[in-house]
């Protein structure tokens, strides 16, 4: 039996403002946590908003349940001194995931800048010398990001009494949807007689240079591991364990 089989992991997870592997983040979160390893869950103010965009932030409890190592700490409430990063330094944590990662954050931790609760949590992993994982969203010449939930003005009739607007238990929706009230819900997508709302649908996005720099630029720095895609982290997990 090798040293690390059976180990349960005390893993923290950032979570950033990218819809693209937003929902394959969460599925790897929780696939480890059914496997027994606890995830207390770092999000940033952008990534509160987008996880709540996409109908997930009601799902996070299910994965940090609120116990010791499994708690949510939210960007919009930890204030500026971020006190809950000192875990990083007192050996807390098995391993840092960030998935998904901004361009943004990425620039960010590449250039030593520590101004969110995200980016502390990778400062401060780097620093107490804890593993980092991170799936930047800005790995390739190009992805393939999905969308939240949109109206097709093509389609839309502008209904005077309009159901999808009259029962949107969050007032999202007016003659656009508000995306910063939307909770992901769906519920307007069957309520519009003519398919005019939907949601996930696929575009396509082209990475700037200085991203995909800052990209190549993180998989250097010490301690940090660059992974294309969430389903990668369950690989690296699952090869330690073997180790």
């Amino acid at each position: 039996m090798n040293k690390n089989e059976g180990r349960k992991l005390r893993i923290a997870w950032g979570i950033t403002g990218a819809g693209h592997f937003i929902k394959d983040s969460y599925s790897v979160m929780r696939q480890l946590k059914e496997e027994g390893h606890s995830i207390t869950t770092f999000m940033s103010r952008a990534g509160e908003e987008v996880a709540r965009m996409y109908g997930l932030f009601d799902k996070t409890p299910g994965i940090s349940d609120g116990s010791y190592l499994n708690e949510i700490y939210l960007d919009s409430s930890q204030g500026f001194s971020f006190p809950k990063i000192g875990r990083f330094n007192v050996g807390r944590y098995d391993l840092l995931v960030v998935s998904p990662a901004t361009s943004n954050t990425v620039a960010k931790i590449v250039h030593g800048i520590a101004d969110t609760l995200v980016t502390n949590c990778a400062a401060q992993a780097m620093k107490s010398g804890t593993p980092v994982l991170i799936v930047p969203v800005d790995c390739e010449n190009s992805v393939i990001s999905e969308m939240p939930y949109t109206i097709d003005r093509s389609k839309c009739r502008s209904c005077e009494t309009c159901e999808p607007r009259e029962n949107c238990p969050n007032e999202a929706i007016t003659d656009q949807i508000d995306l910063l009230k939307c909770q992901g819900c769906g519920a307007c997508v069957s309520l519009c007689e003519f398919g005019a709302i939907s949601g996930g649908s696929p575009v396509s996005l082209k990475i700037r240079k200085v991203d995909s720099r800052n990209t190549k630029l993180l998989a250097e720095m010490e301690g940090v591991s660059v992974l294309r895609e969430p389903k990668e982290i369950l690989d690296k997990i699952h090869n330690w364990y073997h180790q």
